[in-house]
Formats: structure tokens, sequence, C-alpha cells
């Protein structure tokens, strides 16, 4: 029981965090030289996919629950997030990848992933972004985040990441 406490209370946590960020105006300086980097100067962030400080870099995980892919309302500005910058930069290509805790087959968890995958990209392409910068990946089981058998580290495992391309 004090398992599904300390995940809920985790969840609570990372959602409040989510719905902080989701504020921020994504505004770009098309006219800047330096092109990456440049964010919003009033809000004070970069919004830079590479730039760790960056709410871009830092929050590109949408986690599900156990044998599920559907998105959960906390994520969605998440997405939003990593919508509205792909939309403003069409020539930035992303992968989402998705990702299963080890527990199923290999061949489950593949199809799994895949699902996860695709959940997170469709919902971008709704959001406006061109399903030529988006692939859906799955890897399955294979690059878990967290190493343990507990429920919180499977919890970490079940997630679709964005990942930016060079």
């Amino acid at each position: 029981m004090s398992s599904r406490i300390l995940k809920t209370l985790t969840v609570v946590a990372f959602a409040t965090t989510l719905a902080a960020c989701s504020s921020v105006p994504l505004e770009h300086n098309q006219s800047s030289s330096s092109g990456a980097g440049e964010g919003s100067a009033a809000a004070g962030q970069v919004m830079d996919p590479f730039n760790p400080q960056s709410p871009l870099y830092q929050q590109r995980s949408v986690y599900f629950d156990f044998n599920k892919y559907n998105i959960k309302e906390q994520y969605r500005p998440l997405i939003e997030m990593h919508s509205r910058y792909l939309v403003a930069h069409p020539s930035q290509k992303v992968q989402v990848q998705g990702n299963t805790d080890a527990r199923g087959s290999a061949e489950y968890n593949l199809a799994l992933g895949q699902r996860r995958s695709e959940a997170v990209a469709h919902t971008m392409t709704l959001l406006g972004v061109n399903s030529d910068q988006i692939e859906a990946i799955s890897y399955g089981k294979e690059r878990p985040k967290a190493a343990g058998t507990t429920e919180a580290d499977y919890a970490e495992n079940r997630r679709a990441d964005i990942v930016y391309q060079h």
C-alpha cells in the first residue's frame, strides 16, 4: 500500500511541475542570428531541445499505466509544449520512443511500446505537427530507466520519450 501512495505522490508532484510549465509561452525569435537556444525572453526560459536547462530537454517522457497506451490528461501539457515547438520549427524532427517495463514477452512489449509511441505521435499530429517530423518506434523492455523490480521501477520504465534529432 505504501508503494501505491509513493507512486501517487510522485505522479502528483510531476503533474504539478507540468502544469506550471504549461503556461510558459513558446515564442521563438525568428530574426535571431543564433537560432537554437533562443526562447521567450519575458519568461526567462530557453526553448531549445538540446539545452539541458530547457523544459523541452528536461520534460520529454510521457508515462503510462500497466498494460496501457492511452495518454493521461496530466501529460497533455507536456505534449502540447513539444508540439508548439515542432510547429514553430518545421525542419526539426523527433523520434517518439516507446518503452515498457520488464514484464511480458519481448514480442508483446515491442508491440505495446509501439502503441505508446504512436499514441504520442498521433496526439502531436492532432496538435498541428506535420507527421513527417515524427518517427514512432518501440524499444519494448530493452531500454529501462530504472533497473529494479519494484512497482516504482516498473512505472518509470512504462513511457514514451520524445527525442529530438540533430
